[in-house]
C-alpha cells in the first residue's frame, strides 16, 4: 500500500503537470514556467507523501546541496552526450550547419526539466527504492530498468531496440546512479543533462519523439546502429556504451559506499538516514 499510495500521489502531480505544460507547448516562455513549475511540483508532492507514508523526511529531495548535486548531474548527463556526438560528428554522421533556436533550447528547459523530475521520482524515488528493499539493490535496478526502457515503446518512433538502449544507458545507469548516492537531485540532474544536450543543444530526436529545435541547427545521417535511425541518438550503441560503462562506475562507488542492498535482507535501502518522525 506505500507503494500505490506514493505512485498515485506522483502519478497525479504528473497528470496535473503534464496537462499543463501541453496546453502551453506552442509558446516557449510558458513551456519553461509551466515546465519548472510542474517539476517543483512532483518533487513536493513526492516529499509530503513519503512524509505521511513512512513517516520520516524524504532525504534524498532535501534542499540542502540541491543546487551542487544537481549541477554535477547536468554536467555528468551532458557531458555522456556530448561524448555521444563527438564520436558521431568524427565519424562524419552528425553535422552542424548553422545556429538554430535559442527561443526554443529556452522552451526545451522548461519541458525537459519536468520529464526528468517526474520521471525519476516515479522510477527511482518510488519504484527502485521500495523494490530495492525487498529484492536488493541488483534485481530492483534489473527489473526497473527494463520497465524504464519499455515504457518508450509508447513513443511515436519506437523501436524495440531503442526501449532495449534506453534500458541499459539510462534505465540501469540511472538506477545506479541513485544506489550510490541515494539522491534524486542528482539522478535528475543526469537525466536532465542528457535530454536537454540532445534536444536543446544539439538538436536531435530524443527518445523517438521527433526532432527538436535547439541551439544548432544540425543534420544526422549514417547507419543506425551509430546514429539511432529515428529513434535518434539514443539507439546508437555509442550511448549503449557509455551508459554501461556509467552504470559500472557508479556501482563501483555505490560498494565503495556500502550502499548496495543484498538480496533477502528486508533492510530498508532509504535515503541518508532514515530517521522515524514521532507519531
Amino acid at each position: 500500500m506505500r507503494f500505490v499510495r506514493q505512485f498515485l500521489a506522483v502519478l497525479a502531480a504528473y497528470a496535473v503537470g503534464g496537462v499543463a505544460i501541453n496546453a502551453v507547448k506552442d509558446n516557449d516562455w510558458l513551456t519553461l514556467v509551466v515546465g519548472l513549475t510542474a517539476a517543483a511540483l512532483v518533487l513536493f508532492v513526492y516529499g509530503w507523501v513519503v512524509r505521511r507514508t513512512e513517516r520520516r523526511q524524504a532525504l534524498d529531495v532535501a534542499l540542502e546541496g540541491a543546487g551542487a548535486k544537481f549541477g554535477w548531474g547536468t554536467l555528468i548527463g551532458a557531458g555522456m552526450f556530448s561524448a555521444v556526438i563527438v564520436n558521431l560528428s568524427t565519424s562524419g554522421h552528425y553535422e552542424v550547419d548553422g545556429l538554430g533556436s535559442v527561443q526554443g533550447a529556452i522552451g526545451l528547459v522548461g519541458f525537459m526539466a519536468g520529464a526528468a523530475a517526474t520521471e525519476e521520482v516515479v522510477y527511482r524515488g518510488v519504484l527502485f527504492r521500495i523494490v530495492e528493499e525487498h529484492l536488493g539493490t541488483y534485481l530492483a535496478l534489473a527489473l526497473t530498468g527494463v520497465v524504464f526502457g519499455l515504457s518508450h515503446l509508447l513513443n511515436e518512433d519506437a523501436t524495440l531496440w531503442g526501449a532495449v538502449a534506453i534500458a541499459i544507458e539510462a534505465g540501469f545507469m540511472l538506477a545506479a546512479a541513485y544506489a550510490a548516492t541515494r539522491n534524486l537531485w542528482l539522478t535528475i540532474g543526469v537525466h536532465f543533462g542528457w535530454n536537454f544536450a540532445a534536444g536543446g543543444v544539439f538538436s536531435t530526436v530524443v527518445s523517438g519523439n521527433g526532432s527538436s529545435e535547439g541551439l544548432l541547427d544540425a543534420t544526422m545521417s549514417g547507419p543506425k546502429l551509430l546514429t539511432g535511425g529515428d529513434f535518434g541518438p539514443e539507439g546508437s550503441v555509442y550511448s549503449v556504451g557509455f551508459g554501461a560503462l556509467l552504470t559500472l562506475v557508479f556501482l563501483w562507488l555505490a560498494h565503495r559506499r556500502g550502499h548496495i542492498v543484498p538480496f533477502g535482507s528486508r533492510r530498508a535501502a532509504r535515503a541518508g538516514s532514515a530517521a522515524t518522525l514521532p507519531r
